[in-house]
Order: C-alpha cells, then sequence, then structure tokens
C-alpha cells in the first residue's frame, strides 16, 4: 500500500446523511458548511481505515485505540467546546446557535492534554469510603436524562429539552 487512502464521494455522502440524521435526532447539529464538513467527514473515514477507529481528523492519533478513545468522534471534547465556543474543535458540531447564525463559532483552544501532560498529571485519591466525581452530574427534569460534564448540554440528546430544563443532580 502507499499510504494513499482512497475514499469514494458515495462513501463520504454516506456517513455524512448517517451523521447528520443521528446527530439531529440527538439535539445536535453538524456545520452547515457541507463542503467543508464533508472533507472532515472524508478525514474520519481515513481514520477509520487507518487505525479501526475514526479518530478526529483534526488531531494527531497516536495509532492506539485505547490512548485515543478520548479523541474518537465524537470526542470527549465536543459538548463543552459547542457549550464554550459554539463549536467542537474541527468544527464538525455546532451549537443550535451558531447553526441559526445568532452566534459566530470562536476559536477552540486544544483540551486534550499532552502526551506528557498525561503522564505527570494524576487524579488526587480520594480517602478510602468517600465517593468523588470528577464533574457534575446533571439531570435532565424532563425525562431523567443524566451526564456528567461541567454543564448541562444545550439540548437534552433524549427529550430535546432545553438547557435550562436540567438540574444538578451530584
Amino acid at each position: 500500500m502507499n499510504g494513499v487512502v482512497d475514499v469514494t464521494p458515495a462513501e463520504i455522502e454516506s456517513l455524512f446523511e448517517r451523521l447528520k440524521k443521528d446527530s439531529e435526532s440527538s439535539g445536535y447539529h453538524l456545520n452547515p458548511d457541507e463542503t467543508f464538513t464533508k472533507e472532515l467527514i472524508r478525514g474520519l473515514i481515513i481514520n477509520q481505515i487507518r487505525y479501526g477507529y475514526a479518530s478526529c481528523p483534526c488531531r494527531l492519533s497516536e495509532g492506539d485505540k485505547w490512548k485515543d478513545l478520548d479523541i474518537i468522534c465524537p470526542c470527549d471534547y465536543r459538548d463543552p467546546d459547542l457549550s464554550e465556543f459554539g463549536a467542537c474543535y474541527c468544527a464538525l458540531y455546532v451549537s443550535q446557535a451558531v447553526l441559526k447564525k445568532e452566534k459566530q463559532p470562536e476559536p477552540v483552544p486544544e483540551r486534550r492534554l499532552s502526551p506528557d501532560e498525561k503522564l505527570t498529571s494524576s487524579p488526587p485519591r480520594p480517602p478510602l469510603g468517600v465517593m468523588t466525581v470528577a464533574y457534575p452530574v446533571w439531570r435532565c427534569k424532563v425525562c431523567g436524562y443524566l451526564c456528567a460534564r461541567e454543564q448541562p448540554p444545550d439540548v437534552c440528546p433524549i427529550c430535546k429539552a432545553m438547557k435550562e430544563r436540567f438540574e444538578r443532580f451530584l
């Protein structure tokens, strides 16, 4: 193999349609610039072929699924990026405000720790018998959906309730 991965327009279109359907049904939105979005999707397909998983096309993959779990699309950073900046790091996903042109997406800084930072940072261990969570847990008051993250999602992926319908659970 010469290192070049061929991706057909039909493969891109198929994944585009699937991602669009899945994201919209879960309260998320793909970037409305279809040309840009399809180039990102092409990158996801290439990474799926190369590594066996669809790592973010805008980040350097280590080629090890367990080391890259945080950047497999949709990545762990998508929701906080959408809430804070209006788009995820690669801009495949955008917030509803950006989709409706009520807000311009802002540059998104890299949240992912470098391999060196990962080696030197370890979370403090809680005392025995004390339960701690890394993030607050939010509960949708409409359907009971729970998620652990800094802020509640803009839209509940289950019932589509808006952010203000969430309460802090833990």
